[in-house]
Parts: C-alpha cells; sequence; structure tokens
C-alpha cells in the first residue's frame, strides 16, 4: 500500500507566524495552493492557516492584511502524518481529526503535504467512499 511519502506533495512551505497575512496571502498565490502550515521560530508546525482563514478571520473582521499575523487566524495545531505511514492510516488519521489535509513529517521535519484527493486515489474504491463519509459529517 502507497505510503505518505510515495504520494504526497513534496516541499510543503511554511509561512512563519509572525509573518503578515498578505505575505501568506501571497506565498498561497505564488504556490498555487489554498493552505499554508504556519511554523515558530524553531521551524516546528504550529497551525494551518488557509485561504478561508484570510477571507473570514481577516478580511471580514476589517483587519489590515499588512499588519495581521499569519498565526493568528491559524487553525489550530496541524495535523501530521509519518512519512512511512500507509494510505490506511492517512484515512484513519483524516477521519479522527475531520480534516482533508495532513502535513507529512519525517522526524520533526516537515517535508510535503497529502490532501483527501491524494488519499482517495491512493485507496481501494470502498475505503475512498468511507473516508468521503467520514469527512462529510458535522
Amino acid at each position: 500500500m502507497a505510503t505518505a511519502r510515495e504520494i504526497m506533495t513534496a516541499g510543503a512551505e511554511c509561512v512563519g507566524e509572525h509573518e503578515s497575512i498578505r505575505d501568506a496571502a501571497r506565498k498561497m498565490t505564488g504556490l498555487g495552493v489554498g493552505a499554508l502550515p504556519t511554523c515558530g521560530s524553531n521551524e516546528r508546525l504550529k497551525g494551518v492557516v488557509t485561504d478561508r482563514d484570510i477571507v473570514v478571520k481577516v478580511l471580514s473582521e476589517g483587519k489590515n492584511p499588512a499588519h495581521a499575523e499569519a498565526g493568528e487566524p491559524a487553525q489550530g495545531e496541524a495535523v501530521t502524518i509519518g512519512a512511512d505511514d500507509d494510505a490506511v492510516e492517512m484515512l484513519r488519521t483524516m477521519s479522527a481529526h475531520q480534516v482533508r489535509r495532513l502535513f507529512v513529517i519525517d522526524g520533526h521535519i516537515l517535508i510535503g503535504m497529502v490532501a483527501q484527493a491524494d488519499v482517495a486515489r491512493a485507496l481501494p474504491d470502498p475505503q475512498v467512499g468511507q473516508l468521503l463519509v467520514a469527512l462529510s459529517t458535522d
């Protein structure tokens, strides 16, 4: 069965928790992604900031994206998976945490990201259904 290392999108980049929301948005645009992990000064994952967070928690509240920090609207702790964990473990983790993306770590180093679609492609059809049902429940 495929491992996270085999199906991930490699080279995930962090945005510093004290960098501006504007910088985070520019980085998202440049990378063509809708979410970025936030990292502290020690390069450890702190959370995740999404394009939706920027709209809902910054822009709609009238905050200045040049002055708001990326760590402010970030959603809790980033959910991670080990690089050598298999697709079944990814399914379990996504379901348990109700997330659509997992950050892949090797030790404590961020090496990539696995999205729901990546896991779905790596699983047999019945398990894909289980993943979609699990992530669609409130």
